[in-house]
């Protein structure tokens, strides 16, 4: 479907929040692109067919091509009409309705859509798990606090599993869980991850990393976790693909935070792959602060859109 311009502000918009999950194997990416399937699209196409005009959403965190989500977060703004109508008039909440419906559109956007334009079907690749009203000034990009992430390594320390290869990177090294996680905790608090970002101009690289792990979990394979208040441009990835390289035994514990403290990028920080990556939640304060909060994240944030993690 081609996107039109959105109508004027509605003063009695109703903001709506979404919380959904979604594969993100079939899809280039998060962002709507011209002639690229990807996420955002395949929603905003889904929403259209419902209120039968152009929907945008905003969303807490852009994933990359690849790049899987749990717990992402959109918001999306509509008139005080079409949310009660949502139900037709049943004695059914306007949430529970949207996501009733978006199952039914989303399964036409990601089938029959996805096959008219060449490409695979691809039915529940997307999935809404709830909709509800918004407290007043909630933003989902800049209201939110922390985004957290996992990656999950398969090194052959519990035999290699081929039903697992879509979602974890198989390394020929097996790694060294306690050291990866020593290297890690150097990244904790506020820091210019300049070394581990692709940065943007005129946009800040400065992140809080809240917390970072690295465990086995029983099936034998290496689960990486990063939460920050946000993440810059490639960040996660690259911060996965330092840890491995100190966990194969190839870089010292300390590395990490000598190239935090250089702020130069190190030609032996590459990128891990993306398909293990899952942004698995998006937390926000109390309803009462998000107004406050979304305030503030954008007196010190570029404004445009946050770029793959």
């Amino acid at each position: 479907m081609t996107a039109l311009p959105a109508a004027g502000p509605d003063p009695h918009a109703v903001r709506v929040r979404l919380d959904l999950a979604y594969d993100g194997a079939p899809f280039s990416g998060w962002a709507r692109q011209p002639g690229r399937p990807t996420v955002q699209g395949a929603l905003e196409d889904a929403l259209a067919l419902l209120v039968r005009r152009p929907v945008r959403v905003v969303v807490a965190g852009r994933t990359d091509a690849g790049v899987h989500a749990r717990g992402q977060v959109v918001h999306l703004d509509l008139g005080a009409a079409e949310w009660t109508g949502l139900a037709r008039g049943r004695a059914e909440d306007p949430g529970d309705a949207l996501v009733r419906r978006l199952t039914g559109t989303l399964g036409h956007v990601l089938g029959r859509g996805r096959r008219a334009a060449g490409l695979a079907e691809c039915p529940g690749a997307v999935v809404v798990r709830s909709a509800r009203e918004a407290p007043p000034g909630f933003d989902a990009r800049f209201s939110a606090v922390a985004r957290r992430y996992s990656y999950r390594i398969d090194d052959g320390a519990g035999g290699l599993d081929p039903l697992t290869r879509h979602l974890t990177w198989w390394t020929p090294d097996v790694l060294d869980v306690p050291a990866m996680a020593a290297a890690l905790q150097e990244l904790l608090g506020l820091h210019d991850f300049l070394a581990f970002c692709r940065p943007r101009e005129g946009a800040t690289t400065v992140r809080e990393v809240l917390a970072a792990s690295v465990e086995r979990d029983p099936a034998g394979l290496v689960v990486l976790g990063l939460e920050a208040d946000a993440f810059c441009h490639h960040m996660v990835r690259s911060v996965v693909g330092a840890a491995v390289r100190v966990g194969a035994g190839r870089e010292a514990t300390g590395w990490l935070g000598e190239r935090l403290a250089d702020r130069v990028r190190d030609a032996r920080i590459l990128m891990a792959p993306p398909h293990p990556l899952v942004l698995e939640e998006v937390r926000y304060p109390e309803d009462a602060a998000v107004a406050e909060r979304a305030r503030a994240t954008r007196a010190r944030r570029d404004p445009a859109q946050p770029p793959p993690a």
